[in-house]
C-alpha cells in the first residue's frame, strides 16, 4: 500500500533495529484519511470471506479496526487490556506479551459479542512476534467461531510473527512489510521478494 509506505518513510522514526515509532499517524495521533484508506484496503483483500465481526486489541488497533468494520458494515470488537468494573463475568481471557512495552497483559472480550457462527477478521497495528494476533485468535476459537484472516497495518518481517501465524494455518495480509530497521532507515520487503517467497 503505497500511501502507507510513503507515510512510514516521511514520518516513521527508527528507534532501534527492532523498534519503529509511528505515533504521528497510527498509535498516538491518528491520520483519519490514512486510516480510512487502510480500512478500504483490508476490505478489498478480505471481501470474499463473509466477515461478520472485526476484532482488535486496544488501543492502537482501534483506528484501523473501526475503519475496516465501517467498510465491511459489521461490528468492531476490541479486546480490553484494562480491568473494568463492568467486565468481570462471562468473558474470554487470554494473556498477551507486548514486545514494545515488554510486559504481559490479560486481554478480555465479553462472551456475548462473539458466537460460534461468527467469521472474524483480526486487525492489528503491528506484527512482530505474533503474540497479540495469537491471543486474539485464541479468544475467537474459545467462542467456537472462525478466524478468517489477520490484517496487519505494519509487519516487521525480520521478526518471526508472520511465519508463526502462517505455520498455525492463519491467512496473514500486511499492508506494509518492513525488511529491516538498520542505520536509522526503514527498508521494505519488495514485491518481487514476496512473490519468490
Amino acid at each position: 500500500m503505497q500511501l502507507l509506505r510513503n507515510k512510514v518513510i516521511a514520518e516513521g522514526i527508527v528507534l532501534s533495529n527492532k523498534v519503529l515509532k509511528v505515533d504521528s499517524f497510527l498509535n498516538h495521533q491518528m491520520d483519519p484519511v490514512l486510516m480510512k484508506e487502510v480500512g478500504k484496503e483490508f476490505t478489498s483483500r478480505f471481501k470474499d470471506e463473509a466477515i461478520t465481526r472485526v476484532l482488535t486489541i486496544e488501543s492502537s488497533g482501534i483506528a484501523p479496526g473501526i475503519m475496516t468494520a465501517l467498510e465491511l458494515n459489521v461490528p468492531l470488537i476490541f479486546a480490553r487490556k484494562q480491568k473494568s468494573l463492568t467486565l468481570k463475568h462471562d468473558i474470554y481471557v487470554e494473556k498477551v506479551y507486548s514486545f514494545t512495552k515488554q510486559e504481559t497483559n490479560e486481554i478480555t472480550v465479553a462472551k456475548k459479542f462473539i458466537d460460534p457462527n461468527d467469521r472474524v477478521l483480526i486487525i492489528d497495528d503491528f506484527l512482530a512476534n505474533g503474540e497479540a494476533a495469537f491471543g486474539l485468535a485464541r479468544i475467537v476459537e474459545q467462542a467456537g467461531a472462525k478466524v478468517v484472516g489477520i490484517g496487519i497495518v505494519i509487519e516487521k518481517s525480520f521478526q518471526p510473527g508472520r511465519q508463526l501465524l502462517l505455520d498455525a494455518g492463519y491467512r496473514v495480509e500486511s499492508l506494509v512489510r518492513v525488511a529491516a530497521l538498520d542505520n536509522e532507515t526503514v527498508t521494505f520487503v519488495e514485491e518481487e521478494d514476496i512473490k519468490e517467497a
